[in-house]
């Protein structure tokens, strides 16, 4: 069995009351639920982890490491496009393998969210498949 850390940034917290034509009326436990359910038959041990502080999540980040987690589905909010904090911390936790997600398609959307600096640090990138990303993401790591 392997242990996945599903790790959300900046604002995730606010599903269901932020921005509901883009991420939906579905709140936070919401979606740790979603993907608890869609991945019960799979052979993997999930935790879950939310901080809109990036040193948290830099500190999460290598707990994973120190804690031998087999993967890390990390959604990063905001902090996609500019945290290079993140990125460096994705490096040091190798060989944790991290994809990073979005439920929205950061791709169609403004201008500066369709840079992520924390991507090229990953394994893969899913985004704009809302909640089913993140079990397309853990579907990676576990293989």
């Amino acid at each position: 069995m392997k242990k996945i850390m599903v790790v959300n940034g900046v604002n995730l917290n606010m599903l269901g009351i932020r921005e509901k034509n883009i991420y939906g009326d579905s709140t936070y436990d919401g979606l740790c639920d979603y993907i608890r359910e869609k991945c019960s038959d799979m052979p993997v041990k999930l935790s879950f982890f939310q901080s809109n502080c990036e040193g948290a999540i830099v500190d999460c980040l290598q707990k994973c490491y120190f804690e031998k987690y087999d993967g890390i589905v990390l959604n990063p909010g905001a902090y996609t496009h500019y945290s290079y904090a993140l990125y460096d911390a994705i490096k040091s936790i190798a060989p944790v393998k991290v994809v990073e997600t979005h439920i929205s398609d950061i791709n169609t959307r403004e201008e500066f969210r369709r840079v992520s600096v924390t991507a090229p640090a990953c394994v893969a990138q899913i985004s704009g498949q809302g909640f089913d990303g993140y079990v397309q993401a853990i579907r990676l790591l576990l293989k």
